[in-house]
């Protein structure tokens, strides 16, 4: 008798989708809040001076672009995707660890070590949608680019999952191309500046690589 075929990809990955799912639902929407209830907090409580970033000569290659908001604020979708495919609980709160510790150090950074990007001299009344952005945030959390940090740890868990899934490689350079473009967002839109981005790209990195046991079975 021949073997059944395996699942294809999408019904596979609409089985991960619905495992735990209002846990996973609940979850990503409180994390996501309670992150930005903190990020605020953090970054209007500063404990030390205010430091200005360096720009660095690659900085003046990118130019001003406020078309590309819309992929840097696409990062809450990105990241929601990691918890989203957790094939159990135990990756679920495995996610979740490298989260809040990854929160907690950018966090600390903002509060012990305050940092702004510098003027650019733009008049940003001549980009409405940047202007809003820049007047709700609090300019103190420069270094690292948490933005970055999170799409880092989002594209290096979601590759594992992508394979996992046997997913075309299409999807899996998508998946690249989706992380590479938050992090370009950043300096394009003048949030950050390359210095942050790397710090955001090394934060992410090493958080990725902490070892967590998975639970006994």
């Amino acid at each position: 008798m021949l073997p059944a075929p395996a699942a294809s990809w999408p019904r596979a990955a609409l089985r991960r989708l619905l495992v735990l799912w209002p846990t996973k639902l609940v979850g990503i929407t409180a994390g996501i809040s309670l992150f930005f209830v903190l990020y605020f907090w953090a970054a209007r409580s500063p404990q030390a001076p205010l430091a200005v970033m360096p720009v660095l000569a690659i900085d003046r290659w990118f130019t001003l672009r406020e078309g590309l908001l819309p992929v840097y604020a696409s990062l809450w979708v990105y990241v929601s995707l990691a918890p989203a495919f957790s094939k159990d609980g135990g990756e679920l709160l495995r996610y979740t660890a490298r989260a809040a510790l990854m929160s907690a150090i950018g966090f600390a950074f903002y509060l012990f070590y305050p940092s702004a990007v510098p003027d650019f001299g733009v008049d940003w009344t001549q980009y409405g949608s940047l202007q809003f952005l820049r007047a709700g945030d609090a300019s103190r959390n420069a270094f690292p680019s948490l933005h970055v940090s999170f799409a880092v740890l989002t594209c290096h868990l979601l590759a594992r999952q992508l394979r996992e899934l046997e997913v075309p490689v299409v999807l899996r350079l998508a998946n690249l191309a989706w992380c590479v473009g938050i992090a370009y967002s950043t300096i394009a839109i003048r949030q950050h500046v390359v210095v942050d981005v790397i710090g955001g790209l090394v934060l992410g990195l090493v958080v990725a690589a902490v070892p967590l046991r998975e639970p006994a079975r």
